[in-house]
């Protein structure tokens, strides 16, 4: 393990094992609400999360990724109780698919509420979400209460992480922590799919097949 200067209570890899998952988990909440970016496992690759409303972190996680800013960057949320912090709107479109595959690897395109980060909508005026399935991510989700961006731990037009050595080749000491829970699955990325017109709209196919 690695302690990064800056943060003196931060251990910047962390392997997950059956009796640390709280205080990790914990240690990385702490690390978000101070504007820390905290790599983590989803039930396919690696993901990269900054707390949602945090400008500087936000911006500071798209300039690492060299991500376009007119790309948005999705979210992900342990309890669509909390989706009003993103959205004004839910359709009955939007319901039945968050009744059928959430938990899971669907990410749902709504409206987004007004005055949410650029980084986040790219002036779409839209917002993608979802609750992940079985994974650290949906811990750490659950455990923040706020949403957390879900932007692939890799650089831009690089391959997504399946493993934390991986996501230090790719960032090194320039992000606050890593929590190791060892090799994912890969696979297929999750389904986005568009839900704020009368008609749903799939935007980029993946692990889940709706129609």
């Amino acid at each position: 393990m690695g302690i990064r200067l800056g943060y003196d209570w931060v251990v910047m890899l962390v392997k997950i094992t059956k009796n640390n998952l709280g205080e990790v988990l914990g240690t990385a909440v702490e690390i978000l609400n101070r504007s820390g970016i905290v790599a983590y496992p989803t039930e396919t690759f690696y993901g990269l999360g900054v707390r949602f409303d945090i400008e500087d972190a936000l911006k500071k996680l798209c300039r690492l990724k060299k991500r376009p800013e007119e790309k948005p960057m999705p979210l992900i949320i342990g309890d669509r109780e909390i989706l009003p912090l993103m959205t004004e709107s839910i359709n009955n479109t939007a319901l039945s698919l968050m009744d059928k595959f959430w938990p899971g690897p669907l990410t749902l395109v709504l409206k987004a509420k007004k005055g949410l980060s650029k980084y986040l909508t790219a002036d779409t005026g839209k917002v993608a979400v979802r609750i992940p399935g079985e994974s650290i991510a949906l811990h750490l989700a659950e455990r923040a209460g706020f949403p957390i961006t879900a932007t692939s731990a890799n650089i831009s037009g690089m391959p997504p992480a399946i493993d934390a050595e991986t996501v230090l080749n790719y960032f090194d000491d320039k992000i606050d922590m890593v929590i190791d829970g060892g090799r994912t699955a890969g696979g297929l990325p999750s389904t986005i799919v568009d839900v704020i017109g009368e008609k749903m709209k799939i935007v980029r196919k993946g692990a889940i097949s709706i129609l």
